[in-house]
């Protein structure tokens, strides 16, 4: 087993966080992709606040702009130089402004993005994530291009520096890579071998998240319970689940994407027997057909599937359980495809991730014969789609009249003037708005309100109060925490709390961090 450094990575300040007169540059970071491109995105951004840099403000042009790019959505490589050829025109008008591109493409493509876009400054990959503000440094006083792909990670990325985007909710990584073989999937070749963290690190991590405010924690891994295989525990995710809902202050934790292959039922025991744990469940199925699995190379079928939710219902009744599906991968017959929908019908998700296979240079399936042509994948998909909707509306229909505890988020929704309505998450992960009746106390960020859910949609649900009564709602940590962050962000002093001031950026592992 290759030993990977956990010790904490120190970002040194930088000359490059100035520009020539003196004023700090702003930056901002674009992520294109999934779960674990934000949560690298958080890592990017506390990199760049270590070294001096300042994150720019909404709708103002950032002295540095680094875009983390995604090799498996569709479209990735037209999406990314699209954005580029827009940057370029800001960069001509903009003295000064620097380009840098990372992430899985930046990984894949390498030479090429300069060649596509010479007039970006710097290339870097998902192995060195820490070296950008060095590479901009070096970009800068060089007068020309850096680019630095590593092959193998050399830290844990959790050791970098993080500015977390939300006070109430972070990401934490247990393992990074995959050891599996997916004939549509590049994720192996750009993230490397699956290297798993030490329990302690990631509860550690946990901890100082909980200290910072935190209420929820999402653990993420290209297949989280696949945990313990490198140090030879295959049921060590459960036993990181149920450490995890030991530690105080942690309310609400969820994790993504597991493998229907290896998910065990000590995994659905623990979930069910830790009541930090959300009743949520993230399960990629990709295709209802046991042959197209097999091309696929996903060592399950849909029997072992549908079983898996069985059990999980069986002790958690009320599991929200999602899925991702590829329509028309290579070789996907009409009766391949029926049988997909057989067992959407049967699994009955609250919603599914749904994608038309497109060709990835480099994996197994690019090459295969009987490519499915585009209007058959279309059909197909928007058949699909239509079924999905219809089920998520009819399980989100049973919540009709449920009181549901949602944490009142940020981001994830704008107040309506005429409802007056804020958003937040279920435990089980739906997406609720809900009416601030006039008079009510405010919610803030973090906090936690009763409703009782009074309208489905099939991507929402909606909480009104027909009788105006005010809403119900618990002060949180997470709360304060947006408090104080609020009254900073103004220059207003707020109290610090009892672990201490704030911090904007922390050092995640496992006890030094920066000042704000």
């Amino acid at each position: 087993m290759t030993t990977l450094s956990s010790s904490p990575t120190i970002i040194a300040p930088s000359v490059a966080a100035l520009g020539v007169d003196g004023r700090t540059r702003t930056y901002e970071v674009r992520t294109f992709g999934c779960q674990m491109n934000v949560h690298d995105s958080e890592r990017l951004s506390g990199s760049l606040e270590s070294a001096g840099y300042i994150r720019a403000d909404a709708g103002e042009e950032a002295d540095v702009v680094v875009i983390n790019t995604c090799a498996v959505r569709d479209n990735a490589a037209g999406k990314l130089y699209g954005t580029l050829g827009h940057l370029k025109s800001r960069k001509d008008k903009h003295e000064g402004m620097q380009i840098a591109v990372g992430g899985c493409l930046a990984q894949m493509d390498k030479d090429a993005v300069l060649d596509k876009a010479p007039w970006v400054d710097v290339v870097f990959g998902t192995h060195n994530m820490g070296s950008l503000p060095s590479l901009l440094e070096r970009a800068r006083h060089n007068g020309e291009a850096e680019l630095e792909i590593l092959e193998a990670l050399e830290i844990f990325p959790s050791t970098l520096p993080t500015k977390r985007d939300s006070l109430h909710s972070g990401w934490v990584s247990i393992s990074v890579g995959c050891n599996n073989t997916c004939t549509f999937c590049i994720v192996p070749s750009l993230r490397g071998k699956e290297k798993d963290r030490r329990p302690g690190d990631i509860l550690n991590e946990i901890r100082l998240l909980v200290d910072d405010g935190a209420l929820e924690v999402t653990l993420l891994g290209q297949n989280v319970n696949s945990y313990g295989v490198e140090f030879g525990d295959r049921q060590a995710f459960g036993k990181l689940l149920r450490a995890a809902g030991e530690i105080p202050g942690l309310e609400r934790i969820r994790f993504t994407s597991p493998h229907p292959a290896a998910f065990t039922d000590d995994v659905i025991d623990a979930m069910a027997e830790t009541p930090a744990v959300m009743p949520q469940l993230h399960m990629p199925l990709q295709s209802g057909s046991d042959r197209v699995l097999k091309a696929m190379r996903r060592s399950y079928r849909s029997d072992r599937f549908l079983g898996i939710l069985d059990r999980v219902r069986s002790r958690m009744p009320h599991a929200a359980i999602t899925t991702d599906i590829i329509v028309g991968f290579p070789g996907e017959t009409d009766e391949d495809f029926e049988d997909t929908m057989r067992v959407v019908e049967q699994a009955r998700f609250a919603s599914a991730f749904t994608f038309q296979y497109s060709i990835r240079e480099g994996t197994p399936a690019a090459t295969m014969p009987d490519q499915v042509p585009k209007a058959v994948v279309q059909e197909r998909y928007e058949r699909l789609i239509a079924l999905q909707e219809r089920i998520s509306l009819e399980e989100n229909q049973k919540q009709v009249g449920r009181e549901l505890q949602v944490l009142v988020a940020s981001g994830e929704g704008k107040k309506d003037a005429e409802t007056h309505r804020l958003t937040g998450r279920a435990e089980d992960n739906r997406l609720v708005h809900f009416e601030v009746p006039e008079g009510s106390p405010v919610p803030r960020p973090g906090d936690v309100v009763s409703v009782v859910v009074t309208h489905a949609a099939p991507f929402h649900l909606l909480a009104d109060a027909p009788d105006g009564a005010a809403l119900r709602i618990r002060r949180t940590r997470s709360g304060d925490a947006w408090d104080r962050s609020q009254a900073e962000s103004c220059g207003v002093p707020a109290p610090a709390g009892e672990s201490g001031a704030p911090r904007a950026v922390s050092l995640g592992l496992p006890t030094l961090r920066l000042g704000v």
